[in-house]
């Protein structure tokens, strides 16, 4: 279907790259961690693994990595990036969870379009999903909805591609500014999980009444 490019080793990044190689994704797995990276790509079955700062093969590339780091990661890569769609799915959260480390008026996804190079096309997506609930099968045969937002729309276009060939439904929400407004949703999550629902076994979506 498409080639994909994750950075990242955590969670994030296995459940995401198994999810695309299922829906038949080429999938790059590049780390900081070479030996790491080469494990995780042997975990999965079908993925390779890239060299930390090189030049991710994808035509998507997703940051699998936490936000304190991302726009550092975008800059290393730098020109490599130009004519790719770059996919956001940061939080950029407080050390105490109850806020967002962003400027005001600003999101994560809008400073990371910032280190980004002339060319790269940022798109905020997969935010509002915890790792093992991504990973799992769908509930009821409901697809899991992935919220995204980007200031181009045939670089939307194709991530909701990729997002249709992993078995789940892209919801539009309109430019990049509103990655802020996900990312807040991102922090309602942790307010359920503290105050209400008390685990993370559930997800955010949208319900269209007839």
């Amino acid at each position: 279907m498409g080639s994909i490019s994750i950075i990242g080793l955590g969670n994030m990044a296995g459940a995401l790259a198994g999810r695309a190689l299922a829906g038949g994704n080429d999938v790059e797995i590049i780390g900081r961690d070479p030996a790491k990276a080469e494990e995780l790509a042997a975990a999965l079955g079908g993925a390779t693994a890239g060299a930390a700062g090189a030049a991710p093969t994808g035509d998507i590339v997703v940051l699998a990595v936490p936000y304190a780091s991302a726009a550092a990661v975008v800059g290393e890569h730098g020109d490599a990036l130009s004519g790719k769609v770059v996919i956001d799915i940061t939080n950029p959260l407080t050390p105490d969870l109850t806020g967002l480390a962003t400027p005001d008026g600003s999101s994560g996804a809008q400073e990371i379009a910032k280190a980004a190079p002339d060319g790269a096309h940022v798109v905020k997506a997969f935010n509002t999903l915890f790792s093992h609930v991504l990973a799992a099968d769908p509930v009821e045969g409901r697809p899991l909805d992935v919220f995204i937002a980007g200031d181009d729309p045939q670089a939307k276009a194709r991530v909701a591609a990729f997002i249709e060939s992993m078995g789940m439904r892209p919801m539009d929400t309109g430019q990049l500014s509103m990655a802020r407004a996900l990312e807040n949703a991102g922090l309602l999550e942790l307010g359920l999980v503290a105050h209400s629902v008390r685990h993370t076994n559930f997800s955010l979506g949208v319900s269209i009444l007839s």
